[in-house]
């Protein structure tokens, strides 16, 4: 008989702790289940499986009912409050406390001496619903990561402006308008909308606006009856139809001719379809939610979008952050890419270089977040040792902009630099890093290599040498006049100018 245990290759073995204050019969039980494939540990008293039970995690447990000091009842009780999910199976030489036990939460007993045989095919049933309720959970993280608020990545002020916007709208059934350039995640946050509301049991429909015709548009939408026109000899719903009771995604509806806009317009008021050729309408209720690129407020503006449409569509609205503004979630969202494509690829890559991960943060990324994505995936399938650098790129122009970005960004007019104090360097490096950092000080001095309150004090002085110069310049060079400008005593400001390195001639 083959057990559970090897039957699920892709699954790390189920682990089971046998506890029996007889070490033979511990033995015996263990190596019956060690031969089909369990990885089995051992306690020789009720005491030592509580220790372990606190301090590991198994996914069945079978233990003798009579043992001296923590008996049976207790490892049960140990068990069910440490490892909710464990089953717990009782062995006993008598027939004492096994209602108890039961009631505590152990699955099964038997009678001593054990049929290993008996014991096998408990611990394989035991183990075929442990792997069930994995699978779920596991399926249930996948769907979270993808489709929940947390696959919408980013720990930036922005991004975590968006997901605070998604999880008020989620689980009302107002129709949503997504905002944002081309590759941003428009369509991702849709479906966190959708899977994170009371609709998330029925269909999710996605279409395009952009890639159809205004009559394939109009019965893509709405479907038709046979005879509608030449060729349609069956009926064929619409996707309104065929997201009843769910969500309806249309991307880029700014490009929906006029006439399309009002039959979208009657629907979102009267809950009601007609297919093409037909004079019956259709109940439907679906939640309408849109996005597009476009400036679609210019569009009202002009006439090119119908506004009574526009404030219908925009009841809740979100907008969707470019990349070159949220710049700290490069690394977050890189870390994310690597690892799905170390997935997907079957790879074991295992970091960026530093030089590609300055390149990341210094990039504009016109593309967004789907050009980083399909960058590191063309990565990690051309990659060789196990860390990303520039020679997993294909010579592109992105490539070239990534390396010219590296060294450019910050080294920017380093020539001019040359020959200038020390304290000048510096607070070029600095200030450029905090520019490639979008000001962000905890990055900046993480990328610099000293305390964030070292960089606040250094950023504080800059401001007050500017203040002071500006003063010295206003007042040309006179320092009562200087100092009583900005509210100090000429001594005190002395002192500060000394501490500065500034003199009043220059």
């Amino acid at each position: 008989m083959l057990a559970i245990a090897m039957d699920n290759a892709d699954h790390e073995p189920l682990r089971v702790l046998v506890i029996d204050d007889n070490p033979a019969h511990a033995e015996v039980v263990a190596e019956g289940l060690e031969r089909v494939g369990y990885v089995c540990s051992i306690a020789t008293s009720g005491t030592q499986g509580a220790g372990m039970i606190a301090e590991e995690d198994f996914d069945v447990i079978i233990t003798d009912m009579r043992m001296s000091g923590v008996d049976g009842l207790a490892i049960v009780r140990k068990a069910k409050q440490t490892q909710p999910e464990a089953e717990v199976i009782v062995i006993t030489g008598f027939d004492d406390n096994i209602g108890e036990a039961i009631k505590l939460g152990a699955a099964h007993y038997l009678p001593k001496p054990v049929n290993l045989d008996v014991l096998r095919t408990i611990v394989d049933k035991s183990a075929q619903g442990l792997l069930q309720a994995r699978a779920v959970r596991e399926l249930r993280r996948q769907l979270d990561e993808k489709f929940g608020f947390e696959g919408v990545i980013g720990n930036s002020p922005k991004m975590q402006e968006v997901i605070n916007r998604l999880k008020q709208l989620a689980p009302t059934a107002t129709t949503v308008l997504i905002l944002g350039e081309n590759g941003t995640g428009k369509e991702l946050a849709a479906r966190a909308l959708h899977f994170n509301s009371p609709r998330k049991n029925k269909p999710f429909v996605a279409m395009n606006c952009t890639a159809m015709n205004e009559n394939l548009l109009d019965d893509e939408l709405f479907g038709h009856v046979p005879g509608a026109y030449t060729g349609a000899d069956k009926p064929r719903q619409g996707r309104f139809e065929h997201a009843h009771g769910g969500t309806l995604f249309l991307d880029e509806v700014g490009d929906m001719p006029l006439n399309l806009q009002a039959k979208l317009l009657r629907v979102l008021e009267n809950g009601e379809i007609m297919r093409i050729g037909s004079n019956e309408p259709i109940k439907v209720d679906v939640r309408l939610i849109s996005a597009t690129n476009q400036d679609i407020e210019s569009m009202v503006a002009e006439g090119r979008f119908r506004r009574d449409l526009y404030h219908r569509l925009r009841v809740g609205i979100v907008r969707m952050p470019p990349l070159r503004d949220r710049s700290i979630d490069i690394p977050l969202l890189a870390e994310h890419f690597r690892k799905e494509f170390n997935r997907k690829h079957g790879k074991n890559v295992q970091r960026f270089s530093a030089e590609v991960e300055r390149a990341f943060k210094s990039f504009s990324w016109p593309g967004n977040v789907r050009e980083l994505r399909n960058l590191i995936e063309s990565m990690v399938v051309q990659d060789h040792d196990g860390v990303l650098d520039f020679d997993d790129m294909d010579e592109s122009e992105p490539l070239r902009q990534l390396k010219k970005g590296v060294v450019g960004d910050i080294t920017m007019g380093a020539d001019q630099l040359i020959g200038r104090p020390l304290s000048e360097v510096e607070r070029h490096y600095v200030e450029k890093t905090l520019d490639l950092t979008n000001q962000n000080r905890t990055e900046a001095a993480r990328l610099l290599g000293i305390g964030e309150r070292t960089l606040y004090r250094m950023i504080q002085d800059w401001k007050l040498q500017d203040r002071i110069k500006h003063a010295l310049g206003e007042t040309n060079g006179n320092l009562d006049a200087a100092a009583a400008s900005l509210r100090l005593k000429p001594a005190a400001l002395e002192r500060k100018m000394k501490k500065l390195g500034l003199k009043a001639g220059g």
